[in-house]
């Protein structure tokens, strides 16, 4: 390669005059290290001018690099703060970035490939989408991907949370589109599946050994940052991201697994299988189908379970949502069993309601059966305690909405009246007249009202108001100024002796 003229003569110009090093005017002209370095030999430059020059740090590199062969994992601004204590005068970031290049670099280490038996393995892990609108509230949406090791055959399915109910529900429908169950599992150090983990040893969490107790597999744990143990899952959700989610528009959940579901069979089904280029993947799945176990004749319950107290109103709180329960249940603890589709709340083993599933927020879902009964049962307690106050100072009121019930008097409504009458003309005066209302068979509150206006205007008294003002000063102290009425008398004499319209 003829290296142009006026290449060489940057290159001379940036090393003997700017004192540039190698790697910066190849970086700076475009052109490789090998080609600096060999323009200035050719220029006369001697070998060892192409030494690094001399650091302030090189003579405390012989204590650096014994102090890390000790302590390995020493901090650089722990080393920084002991040689600047043996006289070192340079900045904290120039001598992080030289310790850099003297600790000792890990080997990568070398996986080997795990083969796989068919029908022996699958795997599994969560993917993160990120946020969703969904009912006015932003949710988290995460794939769930279970990965036949074998065929490469994948269950894919979305879902607004990551619990343990949720995991074992999207176990369950994958176990039903494979028709079958693998013998092994294999998981991360998922939340949803572990409960604690030390060192190789971990605790799975009790709800997942009962559904693999169940389902008849073994769950098991792969170990951390082990590229060749769980590679299979973590590469379908990569081809998840790129494949299939990648400029993808969706608004329904539904039809989101729907598409997932097409996509696993119609795309990734149909690409050539890895290991047998003969054999697509579907065609694999196959072959493999065959040697799944068989599912259990019943299902595993996969619902969340929590305990919720329902307060005064009838209403169990969940995931930020209200649903509704008979008004029997207030003040009372009850189940409620989550599901991804419905929400049902128990009393022991009994089912007491049970509503669709909200992924809002502050949201109150009802059963208007719920409400109408608590309706129902608050109207009769009103007219209850309206006719036991009425009956205790007014006995013949009794007889009285007794013959008005068999006439098929709304008997609400009517001891209701009876009660504000006698806050107005009191308790004797109402049983005078609800006495003679009813020796007269007019089984009606105006027919009393009528008794009682004509026996006060008799003994001379005004009509009652139940108007009350509030006890407060500018109602105390208003005056009301009398208008005089004598204008009024003329009214009926003072007309003009035309007829209306001449």
């Amino acid at each position: 390669m003829v290296i142009p003229a006026d290449i060489k003569a940057r290159i001379q110009r940036h090393f003997h005059v700017e004192q540039w090093p190698i790697a910066t005017i190849a970086r700076e002209l475009s052109v490789h290290h090998s080609t600096v370095r060999r323009v200035l030999h050719q220029a006369g430059v001697p070998a060892d001018a192409f030494a690094k020059r001399a650091s302030m740090l090189d003579p405390y590199l012989s204590f650096i690099r014994e102090t890390i062969e000790k302590y390995p994992r020493i901090k650089a601004s722990r080393l920084h703060a002991m040689v600047k204590e043996r006289g070192y005068e340079g900045g904290p970031d120039h001598f992080r970035a030289m310790i850099a290049r003297h600790r000792p670099r890990k080997a990568a280490e070398a996986f080997l490939r795990r083969p796989a038996l068919i029908g022996e393995e699958a795997q599994v892990d969560w993917g993160y989408f990120g946020e969703v609108e969904v009912d006015g509230t932003k949710r988290k949406l995460a794939a769930f991907a279970l990965v036949l090791k074998w065929s490469r055959k994948m269950v894919l399915r979305f879902g607004f949370e990551m619990t343990t109910g949720a995991f074992l529900s999207h176990h369950q429908q994958a176990f039903e589109v494979l028709g079958g169950v693998p013998r092994v599992i294999l998981y991360d150090n998922l939340k949803s599946a572990v409960i604690e983990r030390i060192g190789d040893a971990i605790v799975f969490n009790e709800d997942l050994l009962a559904f693999a107790g169940h389902y008849r597999y073994e769950p098991r744990p792969c170990a951390p940052y082990r590229g060749n143990e769980k590679g299979s899952v973590e590469r379908a959700i990569r081809d998840v991201r790129e494949s299939f989610w990648e400029g993808r528009t969706w608004s329904d959940l539904a039809k989101l697994n729907e598409d997932a579901a097409s996509w696993s069979v119609e795309v990734r089904g149909t690409r050539k299988h890895l290991d047998d280029r003969t054999l697509t993947n579907n065609q694999a799945f196959e072959q493999e189908k065959s040697r799944l176990r068989a599912l259990p004749d019943d299902r595993f319950p996969v619902e969340d379970r929590v305990t919720a107290k329902v307060q005064k109103t009838p209403y169990a709180r969940f995931d930020g949502n209200d649903y509704s329960v008979p008004h029997t249940h207030v003040r009372r603890t009850v189940t409620i069993s989550a599901s991804q589709e419905v929400i049902r709340v128990l009393d022991g083993a009994t089912e007491i309601a049970r509503h669709a599933r909200s992924w809002g927020k502050k949201r109150v879902i009802e059963e208007p059966r719920h409400v109408a009964e608590l309706v129902a049962v608050k109207r009769q307690a009103h007219e209850q305690r309206g006719q036991t106050r009425l009956f205790g100072v007014v006995p013949v009121a009794r007889d009285f909405l007794g013959a008005a019930a068999d006439r098929g008097a709304n008997i609400g409504s009517l001891s209701g009246h009876l009660n504000a009458l006698m806050d107005d003309f009191g308790h004797e005066e109402l049983a005078l007249a609800v006495a003679e209302a009813l020796a007269a068979g007019a089984l009606h509150a105006a027919a009393v009202r009528q008794v009682l206006d004509r026996r006060r205007k008799a003994m001379g008294k005004a009509p009652p108001t139940s108007l009350t003002l509030p006890d407060e000063a500018r109602f105390r102290d208003v005056v009301v100024r009398h208008a005089r009425l004598e204008s009024y008398d003329t009214l009926g004499t003072n007309h003009n002796d035309t007829e209306i319209g001449t």
